[in-house]
C-alpha cells in the first residue's frame, strides 16, 4: 500500500516533465533572430528541436508544457503560433480516423 501512495505522488512530478510534441511558426517577415532566440530558449528549457523549416518561418520540437507558455508570450510584435504535432487526413484527425 506505501509502494501505491509514493508512486501517486511521484505520477505529478513524471508528468511535469514530459515534451509535447509542437509545430512552432511565426508571421511572415519575423526576424531570424526571434526565430533562432525561441529555438535556444526551448533547448535550454530540456526541449529538442525535431525539425527546423526552411519555406516558413518556423520548426517542429519536443518541449515541456511550461517552456511552451513561455515562448508564447516572449515576443508581443512577432507573436509565435503554436500547434499540436499531429497527422491529420483529409477525414479528420488520424488518431480518430483509426
Amino acid at each position: 500500500m506505501k509502494l501505491t501512495f509514493a508512486a501517486l505522488l511521484a505520477l505529478p512530478l513524471a508528468l511535469a516533465g514530459s515534451l509535447k510534441s509542437v509545430v512552432v511558426t511565426f508571421p511572415k517577415g519575423t526576424p531570424d533572430s526571434v526565430v533562432s532566440q525561441a529555438k535556444a530558449s526551448l533547448v535550454a528549457s530540456g526541449g529538442v528541436i525535431t525539425h527546423e523549416y526552411h519555406l516558413i518561418n518556423g520548426f517542429a520540437a519536443e518541449a515541456p508544457v511550461n517552456a511552451l507558455q513561455s515562448l508564447s508570450t516572449q515576443d508581443t510584435r512577432y507573436s509565435p503560433n503554436i500547434e499540436e504535432d499531429k497527422v491529420v487526413s483529409a477525414y479528420g484527425d488520424y488518431e480518430a480516423a483509426v
